[in-house]
């Protein structure tokens, strides 16, 4: 497949195209309508959907079995470190960073 099929693909049928798109991402509700249009004419894709972007980020690489993979490499030529960390070590960074939040928020409140 080469990128001007693909592009004429997404010209001449848009809603097919981007329903078999969002088929491959890990949906909480998939959306039963791909594209609506409001009152305005404005369209709105996937708008009955449901999804959480930080979940595809990282909890379903984890739960893929892409958790050892690398994710990000910090480079910083200011402090000359140098650091790779995998989607399972981010995924626990995210919950400890979120957990100390919560419990920041708590004590704010």
């Amino acid at each position: 497949m080469s990128y001007q099929t693909e592009y004429d693909r997404s010209m001449q049928d848009p809603e097919g195209f981007w329903r078999k798109q969002a088929e491959a991402l890990d949906w909480f509700k998939f959306p039963q309508q791909i594209l609506t249009r409001d009152a305005d004419g404005i369209g709105h894709w996937f708008a009955d959907g449901e999804m959480n972007t930080t979940h595809m980020a990282l909890d379903h690489r984890v739960n893929s079995g892409r958790g050892d993979q690398i994710a990000i490499i910090y480079d910083s030529p200011v402090t000359d470190t140098q650091a790779k960390y995998n989607y399972a070590e981010l995924t626990d960074m995210v919950a400890r960073t979120a957990g100390m939040l919560v419990n920041l928020h708590k004590m704010l409140a």
